[in-house]
């Protein structure tokens, strides 16, 4: 089964236990199909409330695989987020970056972001559909 990017905003509601995003990532989780990259482990970090958080989130690194940074992946979102801002549509250098790491990587992200939708019609990137409820 292929692999699915928890972006940082799905992975809020997961912790808050909130319905469909907690459901669907505990079926990620039990399918080992979740995949992780180092800006979302450092903002989920950032967002820790607690000691007991921080340390559960630190865990990320030994059970998730972790789809590889590269400097030029990095310049691949600068060159993104320049190409989006000369279309009109403003998006931040870390969800260009994220989109770069989750198409260079075949995976597709789950997120409540509506940026990526932008990136997904401009730019091809693979978002996972939530099912109907």
């Amino acid at each position: 089964m292929d692999k699915v990017l928890v972006d940082t905003s799905a992975w809020i509601e997961f912790f808050r236990k909130k319905d469909p995003y907690y459901s669907i990532v505990m079926e990620l989780l039990d399918n080992d199909r979740i995949c992780c990259i180092g800006i979302v482990l450092a903002e989920l970090l950032q967002g820790s409330k607690s000691e007991k958080e921080l340390n559960t989130l630190k865990d990320f690194l030994h059970v998730f695989e972790f789809l590889q940074d590269s400097v030029k992946a990095w310049q691949n979102a600068g060159e993104l987020s320049y190409a989006m801002r000369r279309k009109g549509k403003a998006i931040g250098l870390s969800d260009c970056y994220i989109s770069i790491l989750a198409k260079s990587g075949e995976v597709k992200i789950l997120t409540l972001d509506r940026h990526f939708s932008m990136l997904k019609e401009e730019y091809g990137l693979k978002i996972y559909n939530l099912p109907p409820h």
